[in-house]
């Protein structure tokens, strides 16, 4: 039950009966949507395989669940000072980790120190400062470099984010390489940040863009669907390594060796944003030609990410951006440029955004990828099975071979009015589409919830979690039933 139903009850009569809509009214398009949907078997909680009953009398399972890595979290929680914080006077449940997760104090020093000691801009003076603000930032390109085993540390590019990397390829070696006639594949389940700029490529070249589809039976890509799509006409594939709704991991490899085969003038460009803070990532094993990830999922500060490729590639691509710091010679007539990473990092770059993306990859080295690729497979394994539990919940995604992250509807409570309630007792989730609206309008959503986790996240906070998420769901339940059937159109959600 909730400890603050009285504070619950009243925003909720004073939203609907008091009439505060002046600023709370939103589109009715914002309500849920339903379309026809085959997937609801895969992903529904009413699955009798895989709800867990208990005998009379006896504790549920997941009270004597145990978790053999759950000794991460208890060691690093420290780490972390916003975990202390208080929400509505409750403890911060942190549960939005896929949107972007919290800083360790390891990174918050390192981002101190840089400008407490040592800042000044990079590669172009001779000074004390700026020789150590250059290690600084040519450091941290070391640290990405041997994170995910690129060849050379020129592989390495610092951008704004993953959104800038994936951009910065299409505008670039997209804009030289596709002309008309020419195909561009990517899935239905990426985020916007791996189909708009793709979407613009392809306006402005003549190419095609084509997609392969989600699996409704599965929760899964279409594989079958991706490989007939590819031909020799296929010029860039794009796609997720884990998808940041459906949670699934896709077979890279698998995908890799059906475009080297079908497609073999192709590029690969891979969205890693949801794989590289969270597991071992290798681009020599994976076979790619192009890796973009952000620094802020995973320890790291806003606005700070990487685009790796490789280098014969990213030393015949045209420059991004043009400016100070990536040109060889200027004169009144013409300039030429300097290889890369230098060639696409025009201007004063985020050195102390680097400087802090160095220091987590130290901090997320120091626990070991292994360790918290396991410890995650376990909690959110823990996760989705207790969701599956709760009544009236669809949840997304595969069964099997899924991460640390659930993406779910609740028949009775639309999803911005859900993360409202849980924020009411200090639980942090996200609400909407997640970036991704083909795949809710595929699945036959316009909207769902969203709990992502990470190291720091216990089993004694999914437990939290999903006893407010219970009481919510029966809150909204018992209005609805004493509404009898009150218009719709009067409703007015939280936000």
């Amino acid at each position: 039950m909730f400890t603050t139903h009285s504070i619950i009850a009243f925003v909720f009569f004073f939203n609907v009966v008091v009439g505060f809509k002046s600023s709370c009214i939103l589109p009715k398009d914002h309500r849920i949507k339903r379309y026809s949907c085959s997937s609801a078997r895969w992903i529904s909680a009413t699955d009798e395989s895989f709800k867990t009953s208990k005998a009379k009398g006896e504790d549920p399972w997941w009270k004597h669940e145990k978790l053999p890595h759950a000794y991460i979290a208890e060691k690093v929680r420290k780490d972390f000072p916003i975990l202390q914080t208080s929400i509505q006077e409750k403890p911060l449940v942190y549960l939005d980790s896929a949107a972007t997760s919290q800083k360790p104090k390891y990174v918050l020093d390192a981002l101190n120190n840089y400008y407490e000691r040592v800042n000044s801009n990079v590669h172009r003076g001779a000074h004390t400062l700026a020789r150590e603000a250059t290690s600084a930032y040519e450091e941290a390109r070391d640290a990405v470099a041997s994170l995910i085993n690129a060849r050379s540390r020129n592989e390495c590019i610092f951008t704004k984010g993953a959104t800038e990397a994936i951009n910065l390829v299409a505008m670039t070696y997209g804009r030289t390489n596709v002309g008309l006639g020419d195909e561009i594949i990517s899935t239905e389940i990426e985020h916007h940040a791996n189909i708009v700029p793709w979407q613009i490529l392809a306006s402005q070249t003549g190419g095609t863009l084509k997609f392969a589809h989600v699996d409704k039976e599965t929760g899964t890509l279409d594989v079958e669907e991706f490989k007939a799509l590819l031909s020799e006409k296929t010029k860039i594939v794009a796609f997720q390594h884990v998808s940041n709704t459906l949670g699934c991991i896709n077979p890279v490899l698998d995908l890799v060796e059906a475009v080297r085969e079908k497609a073999p003038n192709a590029k690969i460009v891979l969205d890693a944003c949801q794989s590289v803070p969270h597991q071992p990532v290798d681009v020599q094993a994976l076979g790619i030609d192009f890796l973009a990830f952000s620094g802020h999922k995973m320890g790291g500060p806003t606005g700070i990410g990487a685009l790796w490729g490789r280098e014969e590639l990213l030393n015949a691509m045209p420059p991004f951006l043009s400016g100070g710091e990536m040109i060889d010679q200027v004169t009144l007539e013409e300039s030429t440029f300097v290889s890369s990473p230098g060639r696409f990092e025009a201007g004063t770059p985020p050195i102390a955004q680097a400087v802090g993306l160095g220091a987590a990859i130290k901090y997320l080295e120091k626990i070991g990828f292994d360790e918290i690729e396991a410890y995650e497979k376990e909690l959110g394994e823990y996760l989705y099975k207790r969701l599956l539990e709760c009544k009236g919940v669809t949840v997304f995604g595969p069964r099997q071979n899924r991460v640390a992250l659930c993406s779910f509807y609740c028949e009775a409570v639309h999803p911005s009015d859900l993360s409202t309630f849980l924020d009411l007792e200090g639980i942090a989730i996200r609400a909407g589409h997640h970036c991704c609206q083909p795949l809710h309008q595929a699945l036959g959503y316009s909207h769902s919830a969203r709990a992502s986790l990470y190291i720091y996240n216990t089993k004694e906070e999914v437990d939290k979690f999903i006893e407010v998420l219970e009481s919510s769901i029966a809150f909204f339940e018992s209005m609805s039933a004493s509404s009898n059937g009150s218009n719709d159109e009067e409703f007015v959600p939280f936000i």
